[in-house]
Formats: structure tokens, C-alpha cells, sequence
């Protein structure tokens, strides 16, 4: 993605010759302060683009692609995975649609390929909401908001808030899919770093199936090599400090990008994959309210009162001067 390209937020661009392109994933809602830049979608609510002084802190995609490896995106009701896409509702077995064909799972909520309505929009922030509406296997009515501003430091604060508008108590998880980076380092040359004690051990589908203490190539607590990882896990007993966690991807010349997540976020996913269009390896650090099928384990899961509301906030942080 040109990082120097001028975007509307009506969901095209004029190039110099005049011509109208169109983007697959909506409007494009563009905030700038000082050197930051941050581009967000209509479609899910998605995080495009991040970045400080032309350094990209986030993976991209092109104007004609939809989000690859749900990069960015925002996820509710539920983060991950339902196995099988059951669950059960006072007794009553519940039927999600499979979206996840090959695990056969329900994946990423119900709003990974919907549009969000501007509510809100100022200088340097923006607040997006979606319906999500009773459908198979989820019968309630719920809203789902996101606000994302730069703030007087240039980092990204991203805040997601649940508001049930059903006349019965809704269950649920938060989460979303940021992918981070280090501009042009590439991501196996960088460590990352988790401040987590505690892994969920998940089967071939990736179903939590245990728990168990952090050891190995899953202790990232002190940094590891991104080339040396294949990694596709969940974590909890996070190390909070002032009330966020943080987690780090760190170049050897000492620049990093953090990603911190709130108390209401008590997990985070760490996904490095090969399969990340142009990159050889890409990170994603996922902040989550609960894990994966929480909706039939009951960890993390909450519940949300009629005409209540939930919200959990995280971000993206950097320090972008190399030691000497």
C-alpha cells in the first residue's frame, strides 16, 4: 500500500490521470496527526494501515483485496473458532454457519465480511458500528462500535464496544486480528516478546483442549526470533502493568512496534505464518476477551444484560529510534 496516497472516505481515490479506483474493502475512513497515519475500512471495521513517519506498523493489502489471513478485522460476537459451530442455548443445540470449512468450525464472529456505518468522525478519530443481527445459531440483536483515534503521543488507541439490544441476555467474546510489523524489517529478523504465563493448548482444529504453564518455543516472555517460530496459539495470565499488557516485536537495531491490550482483555493470540501475501513470515498479535470456542468451555465467555454494554480497548505503540 502507497502509505503517501491521498484516500476519501467515500471509498475511492482520483489518480493523477483522473480515474475513479475503487476499493474492495469500502470506504476508507484516512487519520493523520504529526507523522502518524492510520487507515481504517468499512468493511469490518478493519485496521488497514498503521503507521509513523512512512513506517509501515502494520501489514497492508491492495485496494482490490479483501483482508488476507483476516488481517486487521474486528471480530464479534466471539474471536476464533466454535468447534463445529455448536453450542448450546438453555438446553437447545445451536447451529452457527461453518465458515472455517476445512477444521469445520465457525470462525472470526459475524461480521467479518459486514459494513459498518459511520457514527462519528473528528480530525484525528473515528467510530464505526455494525448490527449484528439474529441469524443461525445466534438469535439476539446486538451492535457492535469501534473507535479508533490517534492520540497526542501519535500511538493508536482502538476501543470496541458490545451493546446488546435483545431482550434476553446475549453470550459473547471481543477480540481483533491486528498484524504488526517493523516497516521494512523483515519479520523473521525481528523477536517477539508476550508477557503471558500461560498457553492454551489447542487440538489440529485449534480447539482449546488444556492448559498448561508456558515452556519452550512457547516462553516468549523474553523474546524469541520470529524465524525460528511456527506458532499458532493462545495465552492468558497476562502481565499487567498500569492496567495493559504489552507485547513486542523488536529489531535488532532496537526499534520496536507494541501492541497493549486493557484488563478487560485477559488474552491474546499469536499467529506466525508463511502464508502472508509478499512477506516470507508475518505476526499477528490478537487481543481477545476469551479464547477460541469459549462458547462451549464458558472461559472467558461473558454475558451481556439487555440494554447493557461491554468495552475493552487496545492498541498500538512504537519507538521508532535505533540505538546507537
Amino acid at each position: 500500500m502507497d502509505l503517501t496516497a491521498t484516500h476519501s472516505a467515500s471509498g475511492t481515490v482520483s489518480s493523477a490521470n483522473g480515474a475513479v479506483r475503487r476499493y474492495a474493502t469500502g470506504r476508507q475512513y484516512e487519520l493523520r496527526r504529526g507523522d502518524a497515519l492510520a487507515v481504517v475500512t468499512e468493511l469490518a471495521a478493519g485496521l488497514r494501515l498503521y503507521s509513523r513517519g512512512g513506517t509501515a506498523l502494520t501489514e497492508s493489502y491492495g485496494d482490490a483485496d479483501i483482508p488476507p489471513g483476516a488481517i486487521g478485522i474486528t471480530l464479534a460476537p466471539w474471536a476464533n473458532r466454535v468447534e463445529d459451530g455448536i453450542w448450546h442455548l438453555n438446553g437447545k443445540k445451536m447451529q452457527l454457519d461453518i465458515t472455517e470449512v476445512s477444521r469445520n468450525n465457525a470462525s472470526h464472529g459475524l461480521l467479518r465480511n459486514s459494513s459498518y456505518e459511520l457514527v462519528d468522525e473528528d480530525e484525528f478519530s473515528v467510530t464505526l458500528e455494525a448490527a449484528v443481527f439474529p441469524q443461525h445459531g445466534y438469535p439476539f440483536l446486538l451492535r457492535h462500535r469501534v473507535r479508533y483515534e490517534l492520540a497526542e503521543d501519535l500511538a493508536l488507541a482502538v476501543r470496541q464496544t458490545l451493546i446488546n439490544d435483545s431482550q434476553d441476555p446475549a453470550p459473547f467474546v471481543l477480540g481483533a486480528h491486528p498484524y504488526l510489523r517493523l516497516g521494512d524489517v523483515p519479520s523473521e529478523e525481528l523477536t517477539v516478546s508476550v508477557n503471558a504465563r500461560t498457553r492454551i493448548v489447542a487440538d489440529d482444529r485449534l480447539i482449546p483442549r488444556s492448559t498448561a504453564p508456558v515452556g519452550g518455543e512457547f516462553d516468549l516472555r523474553d523474546g524469541r526470533p520470529v524465524g525460528d517460530l511456527d506458532l499458532d496459539s493462545a495465552y492468558t495470565d497476562l502481565e499487567f502493568d498500569g492496567g495493559v499488557a504489552r507485547h513486542t516485536l523488536r529489531a535488532p537495531d532496537g526499534r520496536s512496534v507494541s501492541l497493549w491490550q486493557d484488563a478487560n482483555c485477559a488474552y491474546v493470540h499469536v499467529f506466525v505464518t508463511t502464508e502472508f501475501p509478499g512477506r516470507t513470515k508475518a505476526v499477528a498479535i490478537e487481543p481477545m476477551t476469551g479464547p477460541a470456542n469459549a462458547f462451549n468451555s464458558g472461559e472467558g465467555l461473558r454475558w451481556l444484560a439487555p440494554g447493557e454494554q461491554f468495552s475493552m480497548s487496545w492498541g498500538i505503540s512504537s519507538s521508532l529510534t535505533a540505538a546507537d
